[in-house]
């Protein structure tokens, strides 16, 4: 198991158990790019300089700083800012308590894993799990990392019989726009109860519980199609040209697509991906080629 990202206690009134957090996600993607000097070839690099005279500096002799004034600035020790007083570097107090479909999803940042500190911590642990799954609540509270406080929500997973809670870092509310900018002045569009009802028998039909493992980035499918093809000197994958046919209104279009067959058909091969004679070349990334062989398969 990886190590914790945060480890400290959750408080609620005057009940507190130790817990560690772990990151719930990770990076998928298996394609790098570095930036090259397209003459050369070589990698570019980039140093840190200072002033004028741009002499580099060692990462020891960088500190953060404050500009109070044009060009003055107040430095602040990393020691300085780790002893900063915040409760919230050990301690994620639960200041409330809110409903699950309470919070709007453009709040949720960040999901982790939240896990019991050690074997002493379970009894506490498994009671407000349990508490939080069958009130179907959220506790609210504030956790500092780096530089900066979050607030974070607590969760129990409902429909599991895991030891374990979620922890969703949440955004602030001055970090969201308003949307009122953005909506308000749009034209409000005329409801027609016959296309209502087909958009809706729509939505009915495409309606399935999700699974997330069907949906794969094809960005990064196509990223390796491109690596592979110039490491192999072949034709390189076009893009398909999306379908133009004659314009329709919105009637016949719902009505088409409530007829459409929910399994579509594979699509046609795409230009530009035919197999041409290929020259040798390195050894390709091995990562992620079965997706690879299945877009060129479905071609």
């Amino acid at each position: 198991m990886a190590r914790p990202f945060w480890s400290g206690h959750i408080q609620i009134s005057l009940v507190s158990f130790g817990v560690k957090l772990f990151p719930a996600i990770e990076t998928a993607s298996q394609i790098r790019f570095h930036q090259i000097d397209r003459k050369t070839g070589e990698r570019v690099r980039h140093q840190k300089v200072s002033g004028s005279d741009e002499e580099p500096v060692d990462n020891y002799d960088i500190v953060k700083g404050y500009e109070y004034s044009k060009g003055e600035y107040i430095q602040i020790e990393p020691s300085e800012i780790a002893g900063l007083r915040i409760a919230s570097r050990s301690t994620i107090e639960i200041q409330q308590f809110v409903g699950r479909d309470e919070l709007a999803p453009a709040f949720f940042e960040k999901p982790y894993f939240v896990l019991p500190e050690n074997d002493a911590q379970a009894d506490a642990f498994a009671v407000v799990q349990k508490a939080l799954q069958q009130t179907e609540k959220l506790g609210i509270g504030k956790i500092a990392v780096g530089d900066r406080e979050h607030l974070i929500a607590i969760s129990a997973p409902s429909g599991t019989k895991l030891v374990g809670l979620m922890g969703y870092f949440l955004r602030y509310a001055v970090e969201l726009r308003d949307a009122g900018k953005y909506f308000s002045d749009r034209k409000t569009g005329k409801v027609d109860e016959d296309q209502l009802a087909l958009a809706k028998e729509l939505i009915k039909r495409k309606t399935q519980t999700f699974d997330p493992r069907k949906f794969t980035d094809d960005y990064e499918v196509a990223l390796h199609e491109l690596v592979d093809a110039k490491l192999k000197h072949i034709p390189l994958p076009k893009q398909q040209a999306s379908p133009r046919g004659k314009v329709i209104d919105l009637m016949e279009a719902l009505r088409r697509s409530v007829k459409e067959p929910l399994e579509k058909k594979k699509p046609a091969a795409r230009a530009g991906t035919s197999r041409a004679k290929e020259k040798p070349g390195p050894r390709l990334i091995q990562s992620n080629t079965k997706a690879v062989d299945r877009r060129r398969k479905s071609a």
